[in-house]
């Protein structure tokens, strides 16, 4: 038997095992989501909203009239279309919505925002259909500083309610949620 060429195989094979376990922590490490996926939630004024939605970042780009065109539906976040749950009856905008699970589409422009409320959940990416459209509402917008690098959906507490802020980069938008009467 001859031990040299034992020992360069066994070496070689060490090696490669080496080598994959690297290549393998390198590609989870890196692998993660560009957009993560995070929730928004408030329970307050007898109102109680949940929001799941990825977050895209800036990464230097131009954000709105860039990556988020204007004028176009945007799925208000990243990957599959934001999901929106309410726990009961609400005012969006004045517009009575009933409780239940919807997908929130938004269409951005210079100066304000058109918030879209879609039956069809689930989806990925943009596959909207407009037919499915249970409300559209003009919300308005104002400058967010510093710039937020990641999008990201909060709520403030008002009289009656709250408002759903979803912020990016130097803009918010302002949507008012109120308890339906």
């Amino acid at each position: 038997m001859d031990l040299t060429a034992f020992d360069t195989t066994t070496w070689l094979i060490i090696g490669g095992v080496v080598l994959l376990l690297i290549l393998i922590a390198l590609y989870l490490r890196w692998s993660g989501s560009r957009s993560p996926k995070a929730v928004a939630q408030v329970t307050q004024n007898g109102i109680s909203v949940k929001v799941t939605y990825s977050q895209p970042s800036k990464r230097g780009r131009t954000v709105f009239g860039g990556v988020v065109k204007y004028d176009t539906v945007w799925r208000t976040g990243a990957n599959a279309a934001t999901l929106i749950e309410l726990a009961q009856d609400v005012r969006l905008g004045g517009n009575r919505l009933t409780k239940g699970r919807y997908s929130l589409y938004t269409i951005p422009t210079l100066t304000d925002w058109t918030v879209i409320i879609n039956r069809r959940t689930g989806q990925w990416g943009v596959s909207y259909k407009e037919d499915a459209d249970v409300m559209r509402l003009t919300v308005p917008t104002r400058t967010y500083t510093p710039a937020a690098e990641q999008f990201f959906i909060s709520f403030e507490p008002q009289p009656g309610g709250v408002n759903m802020l979803l912020t990016w980069d130097e803009t918010q938008a302002v949507v008012p949620i109120q308890k339906a009467a």
